[in-house]
């Protein structure tokens, strides 16, 4: 029905389908929750494995829809967590990352993040991290939300080596990566994770993407996604409580676009020639 989904190779060799599914806002709204669990369970059967969530998501709501989303197929999934700051201690990630577990009901996740950079320091957040993983609690971890600088520095530690992913705000409207963190990424071997690659929907209403997307008998945002997955050592997450939606962006793996229209994204939507500051939502 589709074409392969494209992977990416993790520091630890283990291969992941470039393209998943975010969770963010799910579980804020309980009546939604059974389209949740379906776009989730969509997702994961058309082989975009990996599943988003965080603790910060509707204050852990978001990780019991995965949950229940993953019950019964839970060895067929790449599970992604995160931590937030605040609680980001040597005691307090490893507590957090129990809490998780246990709403999400599995031994193990996949990858936990640290969310952002906050008070507590990064050198004793991986410590923490390395226990986990030492405990079999965790398979590996990342970061999330870290520039250059903060790649850098992550990267003196004696453990820093040892992360998996920094997941990041990159979309064809957002392209400051490409400057520096992305080649950085990619010349350490670290994946990044594109988190809001249609910026929330806001890019399929751009005309030049409307105008090529209908040149390929395709949608906006899959031209978007395919963005995305035409960059090496990058995976997307698109958001989606909607079955449907999710079949459209599985869709985004079949497009083959020309030269001359990639050329005509790139007027639209032109790469950084500075250093452009990491930027959040």
């Amino acid at each position: 029905m589709f074409d392969d989904i494209p992977t990416v190779t993790l520091p630890s060799g283990l291969s992941i389908p470039s393209l998943g599914i975010g969770t963010w806002n799910m579980g804020e709204q309980p009546n939604e929750e059974t389209a949740e669990i379906a776009s989730i369970r969509k997702a994961i059967e058309l082989g975009m494995t990996v599943v988003d969530t965080a603790e910060m998501y509707a204050d852990g709501r978001s990780e019991n829809v995965v949950g229940k989303a993953i019950a019964d197929i839970r060895e067929q999934v790449f599970l992604v967590s995160k931590v937030y700051p605040f609680n980001a201690s040597a005691q307090g990630t490893i507590d957090a990352c129990e809490r998780s577990l246990k709403r999400i009901g599995t031994d193990r996740l996949d990858l936990y993040l640290l969310h952002w950079r906050g008070s507590h320091p990064l050198e004793e957040t991986v410590s923490a991290f390395e226990k986990l993983k030492a405990d079999g609690k965790i398979t590996n971890w990342g970061v999330s939300n870290f520039d250059t600088d903060d790649m850098e520095e992550l990267f003196s530690f004696t453990d820093g080596k040892n992360c998996a992913v920094n997941q990041v705000l990159y979309n064809l409207s957002r392209r400051g990566p490409e400057y520096d963190l992305l080649p950085w990424c990619q010349s350490h071997g670290v994946p990044l994770m594109a988190y809001s690659p249609i910026e929330q929907g806001r890019l399929v209403k751009n005309h030049e993407l409307i105008r090529i997307a209908k040149a390929y008998q395709a949608t906006p945002a899959q031209v978007a996604l395919a963005f995305l997955l035409d960059r090496d050592g990058v995976i997307a997450i698109p958001k989606s409580a909607s079955p449907e939606r999710v079949t459209e962006n599985r869709g985004a793996t079949d497009l083959d676009i020309s030269d001359e229209d990639w050329a005509a994204l790139d007027a639209a939507f032109p790469p950084p020639a500075q250093k452009v500051p990491l930027e959040m939502l």
